[in-house]
C-alpha cells in the first residue's frame, strides 16, 4: 500500500533504534558479568568484581561526551574487573561515532563493515541485524533523517487515547488529536 502511494520513498532505519539494540546487548553482557561475579566462591574476588560492576549501567550506556567525572571513574573501575565490558563500550562508541560523522553512505558502508568485523565477538546479534538492515541503515546517511518527530506524534496520540478511555465517538477523538496540533 505504501509503495503504491509513495513509490520513490526510501526506507530509513532510525539510528536510535540501531543504537538501542547495541546498548541492550551491552547491558545484557553487563548483567551476565554481574551474575557470574555473584557466583564466585572467593569472597574477596567476588566483592571486588561486584564493586566494579555495580552501578555501571548508565556510565556504560551513556555517550562518552556526556560522562561526568564520577562516571568516568566508574568506567575505570569496570575496566579493572571486566576488560571485555570496557571493550564493548569502546566498540559501541565507535559505532555511534560513525553516525555522528559527516560522511556519505558509501564511506559509512565501509566503516560499518569494518565495525561489524571487529565487533562481531562482542555484538553478534547487533551485527546480524545491521547486516540484514544495511540498506535501510545506510539510507540514513543520504538525508540524515530520523523518525523522532513521527514517534513523538504517535506517543502524543497514544496519550490522548489513554486519557479518552471509554469514549466511543471517533470524531471527538479525531478532533482532540487535531486540536493538539491546531489543525482544527
Amino acid at each position: 500500500m505504501v509503495e503504491q502511494l509513495i513509490p520513490n520513498a526510501q526506507i530509513v532505519a532510525d539510528r536510535f533504534h540501531v543504537m538501542k539494540q547495541i546498548n541492550e546487548e551491552l547491558d545484557a553482557r553487563r548483567k551476565k558479568e554481574k551474575r557470574q561475579a555473584e557466583k564466585l566462591k572467593n569472597k574477596k574476588e567476588r566483592e571486588q568484581k561486584l564493586q566494579g560492576i555495580t552501578k555501571s549501567k548508565y556510565p556504560l550506556l551513556k555517550k562518552k561526551e556526556k560522562l561526568n567525572e564520577a562516571e568516568k571513574e566508574k568506567l575505570k573501575q569496570v575496566e579493572e574487573v571486566s576488560p571485555d565490558l570496557i571493550e564493548m563500550y569502546r566498540e559501541k562508541e565507535k559505532f555511534r561515532d560513525i553516525f555522528e560523522s559527516q560522511i556519505t553512505g558509501d564511506e559509512a558502508l565501509w566503516k560499518i563493515v569494518e565495525w561489524t568485523e571487529s565487533s562481531y565477538k562482542y555484538f553478534p546479534q547487533s551485527c546480524q541485524t545491521i547486516k540484514r538492515w544495511s540498506d535501510e541503515i545506510l539510507a540514513y546517511f543520504d538525508n540524515r533523517t530520523t523518525q523522532g518527530a513521527v514517534e513523538g506524534i504517535n506517543q502524543k496520540i497514544k496519550l490522548i487515547k489513554r486519557r479518552a478511555y471509554g469514549l466511543t465517538n471517533f470524531n471527538n477523538f479525531r478532533r482532540r488529536v487535531l486540536l493538539n496540533w491546531h489543525f482544527c
